[in-house]
C-alpha cells in the first residue's frame, strides 16, 4: 500500500492508503520525487472536469523507476518525468503531426488505477494519479531524464513548463523582438513568460490580479508588469507604440480575460488561449472587428507539445541555466497540504506548489 491524494466527490479531498494495480510486462513502478499542483487537479477535485470518483489526483510528476516489467525497456534507477498525454501514434491527428490532439486521449480524465484501503476501485487522474508516494504506469508514459537534472523540480517539465513554453514557441510562434502579453501568472503563465523570453521576445508584458506576482514575473523574464484592470488593452497599446501586442497568451480561461487579451493584440496579431475555462461562459465578437483587426485566435493543448521529444529539447536550456526549473515554485509541500494549495490557487496566490517526497536509494 502507498499513500495518495484521493478525491471521493466534489471537494472531498484526503490522503488515503491505496493499492495500485499489479505491475504488467509493459509497466513500471515509479517512486515519486515531486508532483506539481496544477489547476487541472483543482478542476478534477471540484468536479469541473467531471472525473469518475474516486480518483487519485496528479499528472505533473517526476521520480525514479523502482520496478520494471519484463518488456518495459526502462532500467531500474532511471530518473523520469511522467507523461500524461501519451499519443497513440496511429490516429489521424498523430499521423498528421498533431499528437497533442490524439483521438485516443481526447476527453480522457482517468484510467483504472487500483483500489482504496476499503477495496473500492479508483481511477488514476489522466492515466497517472501521481499525487502518491508511488505509481504504476505504462512504460511509454515515462520520459527519461539525465541524473544531473534536479529531480523533484523536473516534475514541472511534465505540464506547466512544457505547456507554457510550448504555447509561446509552438502556438504563438514568437519571433525575436516581438512584443508579448501574458495574462494570468500561475505556474503555466509564468512558464509562458519564460517561453517568450527563450523565444527572444523584446517586450514581455505580464498581467495578474495580484500585485504580489510582479517579482515572480520579472524573474521569469517579464519586462513590464500590470495589475489586471478593465483598461488593459489601452495600457498595452501605450507600451507598444499604440499598436498592441504582437502575441497574447491568455492563461486564465475566462470569458473576460480572453476578450481582454484579444482586444490588446495588434491588427494581424495572434491571441493564444492557454487556460481551460468553463462551458457556461460566452466570448462575443462582432463581424466587423473580426474583419477589421485580422487577428488570429487559437487555443493550445499541452503547448502543442509531444513530451517524448519536447522535454529533451528543453534540457539544454536547463543545463545552461536559461530555464530555471524552480523559478515558478513558491510552495514546497507534503501530500496532506494539497487542499491548502488548492485554497491558495482559488485566491490567486503564489506560483506553483510542488509536493516533494523522499525517493530513498534505488539499488
Amino acid at each position: 500500500m502507498t499513500q495518495a491524494v484521493v478525491v471521493t466527490g466534489p471537494d472531498e479531498v484526503a490522503v488515503r492508503e491505496v493499492t495500485w494495480r499489479p505491475l504488467g510486462a509493459d509497466d513500471v513502478r515509479v517512486r515519486i520525487a515531486g508532483v506539481g499542483v496544477c489547476h487541472s487537479d483543482l478542476s478534477m477535485a471540484d468536479g469541473t472536469l467531471r472525473p469518475s470518483y474516486p480518483v487519485v489526483l496528479g499528472h505533473e510528476a517526476s521520480g525514479v523507476v523502482v520496478e520494471a516489467g519484463a518488456d518495459a525497456g526502462v532500467p531500474v534507477g532511471q530518473h523520469v518525468v511522467l507523461n500524461w498525454a501519451v499519443a497513440c501514434g496511429t490516429c489521424w491527428h498523430c499521423e498528421h503531426g498533431e499528437p497533442w490532439l490524439c483521438s485516443t486521449i481526447e476527453g480522457l480524465t482517468g484510467v483504472p488505477g487500483g483500489t482504496l484501503d476499503d477495496g473500492t476501485p479508483f481511477e488514476a487522474c489522466l492515466g497517472l494519479g501521481a499525487m502518491a508516494e508511488e505509481v504504476v504506469v505504462a512504460a511509454n508514459a515515462v520520459v527519461p531524464l539525465p541524473d544531473d537534472v534536479p529531480l523533484a523540480e523536473a516534475a514541472l517539465l511534465g505540464c506547466a513548463i512544457l505547456t507554457g513554453v510550448g504555447a509561446a514557441r509552438n502556438a504563438a510562434r514568437i519571433r525575436p523582438g516581438d512584443s508579448v502579453l501574458v495574462v494570468g501568472l500561475g505556474g503555466i503563465g509564468l512558464s509562458a513568460v519564460a517561453g517568450a523570453r527563450l523565444a527572444g521576445a523584446g517586450r514581455i508584458i505580464a498581467v495578474d490580479v495580484s500585485a504580489a506576482k510582479e517579482m515572480l514575473a520579472r524573474t521569469a523574464g517579464a519586462t513590464d508588469f500590470l495589475v489586471a484592470s478593465p483598461d488593459l488593452a489601452k495600457q498595452v497599446r501605450a507600451l507598444t507604440e499604440g499598436r498592441g501586442a504582437d502575441q497574447a497568451l491568455e492563461c486564465v480561461g475566462s470569458a473576460a480575460t480572453i476578450r481582454q487579451a484579444w482586444s490588446a493584440v495588434r491588427r494581424g496579431g495572434t491571441c493564444v488561449i492557454v487556460g481551460v475555462g468553463p462551458k457556461d461562459q460566452q466570448v462575443t465578437f462582432n463581424p466587423l472587428e473580426l474583419f477589421h483587426f485580422s487577428r488570429t485566435l487559437v487555443s493550445t493543448i499541452y503547448g502543442n507539445s509531444d513530451a517524448r521529444h519536447d522535454i529533451a529539447a528543453l534540457l539544454p536550456h536547463v543545463a545552461d541555466g536559461s530555464l530555471d526549473l524552480a523559478a515558478t515554485i513558491t510552495d514546497r509541500i507534503g501530500l496532506g497540504d494539497v487542499p491548502t494549495a488548492f485554497a491558495r490557487m482559488r485566491r490567486g496566490e503564489g506560483g506553483r506548489a510542488l509536493v516533494v517526497l523522499p525517493t530513498g536509494e534505488v539499488a
